[in-house]
């Protein structure tokens, strides 16, 4: 700007010695003040295009620098309990750390920017910093199981209350009379290879039956098992003992499962081991993506047990060979396949199914070793066929739509008058099945099943709960809307969830101590600390909608024990 100006100063001073000898006084002086507006302009001109030094940035903490950059730094340990009872309106208030994780950005990014907030990026004047407090769950101290507790709650009235004996048509499948004993020794229980497979010989003692066919002849209109039968026990010992004999891939489904056979014939149905058990689900899956996990099946079996419902099948958590136990076994060519080495030497396998069936989701053993949860079958559909029922309140597996219950308010009353609902337990048992999944956090319930024998009068099969148990630092209030919409609930139900919520029966600390009697407990607790301390959390805000509907109706709850004194 100097350079340019330069010439044109030069030539007025130029102008005003010329004008000086002329004695030309009043053209010097308007050359003088257009010397002098120059002057100014040049002046103004370098002040605009200055740039005085920057203010030095206000440093972040090297603490939460660390937690930016390495998302395994914790940034402020907390204490167990605060670290796992955040409250609802804080969902990135705690963190549980997961090594190894495959949704590790998911895990860090904080919904609320509370990071952000506690060092004064992004605050509004006057709001409060929120403390963030992230902890690792190996940091977590290890809580004992009390078995005490489990067995206090189980013997409680609530549990077992007076029924009505049952009827033969209460019974779902029957042995024959004595009389027709030989048509039940029959070639059609021995295998067609016998290769492997114990020979069967059925009579009218029930004692002499093996575990899964007990389980079969026990189950009622009412129940799936009596907890206090100790064929149970035995049942559950099977599952997680017994020499497996076959191994083939089970069709349809969405993942991959197995069915596996023992040598009395009996069956289960296996879900390997998808996920760490203190791993989140990515928060950027939908819920129709989600993987299945085999602890929350497990977990989901003894969540239904401990509510008292009974309606889930018998679940046990077991370590697998891959190799002896599956791949050498198998007569399922397709599965077979599937088979390969990685590059660490464990032995893998990824079967065909609509999603997780490729290498990139591969089961892997470590290096042959799998956990797994396995699931008694129940009786073939031949001899007891099942109805499936599409749920009222399913949701509409949609990226961009929503399902009719999410847009009308009023929808229950469409629902009450739509049989089966408009009469019997049928709405009450839905609602049970929604608690349950709020609990656990599933929300994948599509359909549910019931036995075709009993027609409408009988309860609800709790089916296919892998999706559950996914978050624990989240709460899907939406699993909780047929209660919200309805406002009806057994008086059985709501006194369980009473007790439960009381000092001496925690609900988390009944599940720890019922989840500890599960073989897989040896290798690692099938629920994290934070997982328990959610289930506490949950069942206050169910005990909450319960309240407000009190509050609001008079017939909330149902009274299906009329004879309790509670």
């Amino acid at each position: 700007m100097f350079f340019f100006l330069q010439p044109v100063i030069a030539a007025l001073y130029s102008v005003m010695w010329r004008c000086t000898r002329r004695r030309a006084q009043s053209l010097c002086l308007v050359l003088a003040c257009l010397s002098v507006l120059l002057h100014l302009l040049l002046v103004f001109l370098t002040l605009s295009i200055y740039q005085p030094p920057c203010e030095p940035h206000s440093h972040l903490p090297s603490k939460t620098i660390r937690a930016v950059t390495q998302p395994n730094v914790p940034l402020a340990l907390d204490s167990h309990r605060n670290a796992a009872s955040s409250g609802p309106g804080q969902p990135g208030a705690s963190r549980v750390d997961v090594r190894g994780s495959k949704n590790m950005a998911a895990q860090t990014a904080l919904p609320d920017n509370s990071m952000l907030k506690q060092n004064g990026i992004g605050q509004q004047s006057g709001e409060p910093v929120k403390q963030l407090s992230t902890v690792s769950s190996a940091d977590l101290p290890p809580v004992q199981p009390n078995l005490t507790v489990l067995g206090a709650l189980f013997r409680h009235l609530l549990y077992n209350p007076p029924r009505p004996p049952l009827q033969e048509d209460d019974w779902l499948l029957r042995v024959k009379p004595k009389g027709r004993e030989t048509q039940l020794e029959s070639p059609q229980w021995l295998s067609a290879s016998e290769e492997g497979y114990n020979a069967v010989h059925l009579n009218g003692d029930v004692e002499t039956h093996p575990p899964w066919l007990r389980f079969h002849l026990g189950i009622t209109r009412w129940q799936l098992y009596d907890p206090t039968d100790p064929n149970l026990l035995q049942l559950e010992e099977q599952l997680s003992s017994d020499k497996i004999v076959s191994a083939v891939q089970k069709t349809g489904g969405t993942q991959l499962k197995l069915v596996m056979s023992f040598p009395n014939y009996g069956q289960a149905l296996l879900k390997p081991m998808k996920q760490e058990r203190n791993e989140e689900t990515n928060y950027n899956l939908y819920y129709f993506s989600d993987f299945e996990r085999h602890n929350a099946e497990i977990a989901a079996y003894h969540l239904d047990r401990v509510l008292g419902f009974r309606r889930v099948p018998p679940v046990v958590g077991r370590l697998v060979d891959v190799i002896k136990e599956i791949k050498d076994i198998t007569t399922d060519r397709k599965l077979a396949r599937t088979f390969f080495s990685s590059p660490v030497g464990n032995t893998c396998f990824y079967g065909q199914c609509s999603y997780y069936c490729s290498t990139e989701h591969a089961v892997c053993g470590r290096p042959h070793a799998l956990e797994a949860s396995l699931a008694a079958m129940l009786p073939d559909l031949s001899l007891a066929p099942r109805r499936s029922w599409r749920s009222p309140w399913r949701r509409s597996y949609s990226r961009s739509k929503l399902a009719q219950w999410e847009t009308e308010k009023n929808y229950c009353d469409t629902v009450k008058k739509t049989p089966p609902y408009d009469q019997g337990t049928r709405l009450v048992d839905v609602i049970d099945m929604a608690i349950l999944d709020f609990l656990m956090s599933n929300m994948d319930r599509h359909h549910y099943e019931t036995f075709e024998k009993f027609g409408n009068d009988t309860f609800l099969i709790h089916l296919d709960n892998g999706r559950a148990f996914g978050r624990f630092s989240k709460d899907e209030p939406s699993i909780l809307t047929p209660l919200k919409q309805c406002c009806r609930i057994r008086r059985s139900t709501f006194k369980k969830l009473q007790l439960l919520n009381s000092p001496q029966f925690h609900l988390s600390d009944v599940m720890r101590a019922s989840l500890s009697q599960d073989p897989l407990t040896a290798v690692a607790p099938l629920l994290s600390e934070p997982h328990l301390a959610a289930l506490d959390r949950r069942l206050a805000k169910v005990l909450q909608v319960i309240s407000r509907c009190q509050e609001q109706h008079s017939d909330t709850v149902f009274n299906d024990i009329p004879d309790y004194p509670g």
